[in-house]
Parts: structure tokens; sequence; C-alpha cells
């Protein structure tokens, strides 16, 4: 019996700001994003929009797309470091969005019997989510459970990672009919605790608070989504995670060369061009070339060789990656269907071939996989139109982009939105202030 994804959807952000205007405005040569990181455009959450909205259109879009009866769903295990409360998790308010939608087929609480949660592991939690569901339907093979990775990358205006948010959604269904890949049983990990980039409870003394309530402590602590982080030191931590996940991986499956036989690398993209960056070590390191100095390493990233395996096997992983921008937990998965996507345009056939996966979480773990393509992939493709889907949103002005992020709008830029979106957030009644209320737009 296989084990593996049967289906799979996504959703993005209904806005988007060119990159190329972000550069012009913060005074950066728009070259050095575009074809320096591959950054196009970068997808920006509407005021009605969040990790949770972004969760439920993506996992409503699952159902619909592949007529699942959501009753068979046994468990639904959302990866995400966008949670929305320290306690309630986000995929309670995805479930309940789609529970209202679907009551008039499948009657009220669809997911009644439905065990739901959140993983959290910054970037790498949905791929925990799914190592963890895998095992799940591989001990309950009659079960299926779905996977949703849901994100959103903010941060500082201004700073130097700001060029590379973006946000949106993927669902995958796990179960032992993996239409569209099959996984194996063989997990390579590596885990260090770090710093390179977190989310801190940051202190604040009230008198430095406008308007702080008299009841609140004298030093108050405050989360917000815009991380901590040391861009330099996290790139070295995941070129050294991965490194030492796929050593891992090589020595528990006993394959000389795994990444030779994999038709597409697939990994955490913070940005486009960063997969193919960090390979360059482990690329060195399997066909013994010398990479000890700066220029060394310089000569292979820029070897022939190099970039027609980037070519080859990394490219068409990315191009979903230069318009939407850094979708966090996300971005592995939506890595995967720009590959399969691409090569269902192309009228590729892939069949039965391997695709590894090299996932990045900071903080820091890196999980290497691998899984074979299956049969039955092209049906299960053929519902996605990523790149058309993406030309369908609304593009905002850079005036726009800062008052979203600063939070200082109301209303929605996109008055016309269709699907699930924030109503209204409490803020009088004591047993019920800050809980978020969610509807549907048709």
């Amino acid at each position: 019996m296989t084990f593996g994804i049967e289906a799979a959807s996504y959703h993005v952000p209904s806005l988007y700001l060119e990159i190329k205007e972000l550069a012009e405005k913060r005074g950066i040569e728009p070259a050095k994003l575009e074809k320096g990181l591959g950054l196009h455009r970068m997808g920006f959450p509407d005021v009605h929009e969040d990790a949770a909205t972004f969760a439920a259109e993506a996992l409503l879009k699952l159902i619909r797309d592949y007529n699942l009866d959501p009753k068979e769903i046994a468990r639904i295990y959302l990866g995400t470091e966008s949670a929305l409360d320290a306690a309630k998790p986000t995929a309670s308010y995805a479930m309940q969005m789609v529970e209202e939608v679907l009551e008039p087929e499948f009657g009220k609480r669809a997911f009644v019997n439905c065990d739901v949660v959140d993983m959290t592991f910054a970037c790498i939690g949905a791929v925990d989510a799914l190592h963890n569901s895998l095992d799940f339907v591989r001990a309950n093979p009659d079960k299926k459970a779905v996977v949703i990775a849901s994100d959103y990358a903010k941060y500082e205006l201004a700073s130097s990672g700001e060029y590379t948010q973006g946000g949106g959604a993927v669902a995958v269904l796990v179960s032992s009919k993996p239409d569209l890949l099959e996984i194996e049983n063989s997990w390579g990990v590596a885990t260090e605790s770090v710093f390179d980039f977190f989310k801190p409870r940051r202190h604040f003394q009230k008198g430095d608070l406008d308007g702080a309530p008299e009841s609140f402590p004298d030093k108050i602590e405050i989360f917000t989504d815009e991380p901590v982080f040391d861009g330099q030191y996290s790139n070295q931590c995941y070129q050294d995670r991965i490194r030492e996940a796929y050593y891992h991986y090589k020595e528990i499956t006993g394959k000389e060369k795994p990444f030779e036989n994999w038709k597409y690398l697939i990994f955490h993209l913070p940005y486009a061009f960063h997969g193919k960056r960090v390979f360059t070590e482990i690329y060195s390191l399997e066909n013994g070339l010398s990479y000890e100095t700066p220029e060394e390493q310089k000569a292979v990233a820029k070897s022939e060789e190099y970039i027609a395996f980037i070519n080859e096997k990394i490219e068409k992983s990315q191009r979903a990656s230069s318009e939407i921008g850094n979708m966090y937990t996300a971005s592995i998965f939506m890595a995967l269907l720009s590959a399969l996507q691409t090569s269902f345009n192309e009228n590729e056939e892939l069949a039965g071939q391997e695709v590894g996966f090299l996932g990045y979480g900071s903080g820091s773990k890196s999980k290497v996989f691998a899984g074979k393509i299956s049969n039955n992939w092209k049906k299960v493709a053929g519902k996605w139109n990523i790149f058309k889907g993406l030309e369908n949103r609304t593009a905002i002005d850079f005036d726009t982009y800062e008052k979203l992020h600063r939070k200082q709008l109301e209303t929605s830029v996109n008055a016309n939105y269709k699907g699930f979106g924030l109503k209204s957030v409490e803020l009088e009644n004591p047993v019920l202030k800050g809980a978020r209320f969610y509807g549907f737009q048709k």
C-alpha cells in the first residue's frame, strides 16, 4: 500500500505590489531584486484577509475541486507561524468558515468529528504537519487527512526583509490513494536551537503606551507579526541544516547521490532564487569540488555545469515564488505546485519520476525527504491553473501598500471581493474581547 498526496489546492492574497515600484521607492536598483533574487511581485493581504482566510479558501477549494466529502476527513492540521491567537488554533477558524459554506450540502458542523490543530516551527511547520499526517494515514489507511500551510510574511517597513514579503496557503489531501505524489517513509532530520529568525514578545513600559488601561501591569508584553532576524546568519543556518539533513537522509536510505535521481529539487523559498544559492555546498561536496573560499564558491555557482543543473532541476519550482513572494510554511508546497504546473503546461510526462524536498524552518530545523510522482498526477494538476490565477489579482500602488502595512485602512481595497473575509473583532464584551468573526461574501 502506498501513501502520500492525493490532491492539492492553493490560495494567494487578492492584492499585489510590483517589486520594481517598491525598489524605486526604497532607493534600491530594481535589477538587484528582479534579476538578483528573482522577485517580480509581492502578494499582499487586503484588510479582510489573514492566515485564517487563506487557509479557509485553500481548504474549500480542495473540497470543491476534487468533490470531497468533508465527513471523510479525519484531521485538519495547519502549519503556520502567523497564528491569530496564542491558544485557539488558526485551523479552527478556517474549519468553521468552511463548515458554514458547506452546511446546505452536508449539514451543520461537517467537521464535528475532525481532529484540528496548528503546528508551529517557523517555515517548516507544515512539513511537520505533513510528516505527522502521513504517519497517521499509514496507521489508519482508511482515513484521510488535510494538511494546510498558511502564512503571511510581514517585515518592518524599509527593513532588509521587506522586499521578500508575501503570503498565501496550500492545502493537500493525505491518504492511501496518492494520485499526485507517493511519499516514502524516510526522513532526514537536522535540528539546532538558534536565534536566526524569531518572533518574541517585546517589552514596553505602560507609561510609554498612550491609552494603556490602568488595570494593565507596569511592564507590558506585545507580540507583533514582524520578526527579529539576521539575514546572513539565517542563510548560513539554512545551508547548515539542509546539509546535515541531506546527509542524514543519505545515511538512512543508503542512496549514493540522491539528488541526481530527483527530477526536481523542491526548497523552502524565502525568495525565488534562494534554493539554487544554498544548494551549491551540497552540490560541491557530492561532486568532489573545492568549496573552501568565497572565490571557489562563486566559481561553482557560475559554472556551466551548475547552471545547467539549476535549469533542469530547480528553475521551474521558482516561478510561482517570483510572483507571490515568501509564503513561509506554504512556500515549499507552492514550489512543488509551480514545478508540476509548468510541466503540465508543457505537456511533459512525469509519472514515476522522483522529487526531492529540502525543507527549512528558522530556529532551526531541516527535513529532507522524497516522493514519486503518480500516474494520475495530471488529473490533479489540471485543476490548478496557477499562473493564470496569479494574473487575476489586483495591483496596488506604494501608498496603498504602506497604509495596509500600517493597518491604517478600515475598509477593503478590493470592494468587490468574493470569498472569506474578516467581518469584525469584538471590542466590548469582556468574555469575547478579541474574538474574530468571519463570513463568506458571494
